[in-house]
């Protein structure tokens, strides 16, 4: 595909995400707050794990180019997809940037890597709870070395499903009406803060399902890479086929996706 394979371009994202994860645990309870928008958190520890990752990455591959969530504010969303064929690493350097705040133990780095209008590579770094998420085109889903695949869960009804809210309340409506619908078929719903930990999560069959409607490219890169080599499908919330580039998600094991699809557009019986 290129001059490195993709177990080599793998290594590097693992390295940069141990770099990153270690700026997160040092800067904890020490970092100051700022509102990129209402509700919209952004620390000095976000900025500096994007900084060591960044620097890792194209260090070691100066080849390829880097886009980080920090470097894109103010951006819209089809501003960040990259322009030609170049490898891309599409990078969330602190994703659960409330939860690190308020020091509830559900954030991570997030690098993921576009070659070829896919996602090609997917590394997620808990520090917290210390567990890598490992992923690389065609050859499966990994925590901890160990290869994880997606749950074997048939309906929504035993499903347990996660989404995400943006921050703005007005945007947070649209997602209160699905989690009505959903959470009348399903067996329970879970926000979690971290839209990476949520398809980490589905990887590795802890949750059966995920949706939202208003992710970034770099919340979901990394993730989709898992949860495809996990055995699960990924598509828009309508259906389509999935773009990290389109801000709406839904991605399962497969088994429920179609059901959960159907699920958030049918309304609650009164």
């Amino acid at each position: 595909m290129h001059t490195h394979p993709l177990t080599d371009y793998l290594a590097v994202a693992v390295e940069a995400a141990r770099l990153g994860a270690a700026e997160l645990e040092r800067w904890r309870k020490q970092f100051k707050v700022k509102e990129k928008a209402r509700a919209d958190l952004v620390t000095d520890a976000d900025h500096a794990s994007q900084k060591v990752v960044k620097e890792h990455l194209l260090s070691k591959l100066p080849s390829h180019r880097f886009v980080g969530e920090e470097e894109c504010v103010g951006k819209k969303i089809e501003d960040t997809r990259p322009a030609d064929g170049t490898p891309t690493w599409v990078v969330d350097p602190l994703d659960g940037t409330a939860n690190y705040v308020h020091d509830v133990p559900a954030y991570c780095v997030s690098i993921g890597l576009w070659i070829d209008g896919a996602a090609a590579v997917g590394v997620i770094l808990d520090p917290r709870q210390n567990e890598l998420f490992t992923a690389a085109t065609g050859g499966g889903a990994f925590l901890n070395g160990e290869q994880i695949r997606v749950s074997p869960t048939a309906t929504v009804r035993d499903s347990l499903i996660s989404t995400g809210f943006p921050a703005s309340y007005e945007a947070q409506l649209r997602n209160l009406e699905a989690w009505k619908r959903v959470s009348f078929h399903s067996q329970a719903l879970r926000r979690t803060g971290s839209t990476a930990l949520n398809l980490a999560y589905v990887a590795c069959g802890r949750f059966d399902g995920y949706w939202a409607y208003d992710n970034w490219a770099w919340d979901v890169m990394a993730g989709a890479c898992l949860v495809a080599e996990a055995g699960g499908v990924l598509t828009t919330a309508d259906g389509k086929a999935f773009d990290p580039f389109r801000m709406d998600v839904c991605a399962t094991n497969g088994k429920i996706q179609q059901e959960l699809l159907a699920a958030l557009v049918t309304p609650v019986p009164e």
